[in-house]
């Protein structure tokens, strides 16, 4: 059977150096990853939660929203992920129960993971991943 681990809900951010500062210094969680300039961090909240800060224009072009103004509502701001054993497998599942998927699987080393992506019916934004291995370039 094939099944969804919720991971960690990642904000989109405007301004990701004032949020960081802000989950950081105000609220004071443990930095898990990433600094002020790395555009994406996540922050140790306790019990096995995770908040994730990302610059809202990267999760755009990943996933071909770019073209949209960063003000816009229809620009996402907040994506819910979810690690699966098989990111192939996981989306031929959904697909089969009908899920329109804003992309098909695949392989994104900069951020070392293979991700799919689709929106709930409310228009939510979707991550499903799974780790990969891969070697650097020479």
């Amino acid at each position: 059977m094939v099944c969804l681990k919720f991971t960690h809900v990642r904000l989109l951010v405007k301004n990701y150096e004032e949020c960081f500062r802000f989950y950081r210094d105000v609220l004071g969680f443990e930095v898990g990853w990433g600094d002020e300039k790395s555009m994406y961090a996540d922050f140790k909240t306790g019990e096995g939660a995770v908040i994730a800060l990302f610059a809202r224009t990267h999760m755009a072009k990943a996933i071909g929203t770019d073209n949209l103004p960063l003000d816009s509502d229809s620009m996402d701001k907040l994506c819910l992920i979810f690690r699966v054993e098989s990111v192939d497998e996981q989306y031929q599942s959904l697909k089969e129960k009908g899920v329109q998927f804003i992309d098909e699987p695949h392989d994104r080393k900069d951020w070392g993971i293979r991700v799919a992506h689709f929106r709930d019916p409310d228009g939510h934004l979707i991550e499903i991943n799974e780790p990969i291995q891969f070697e650097p370039s020479s």
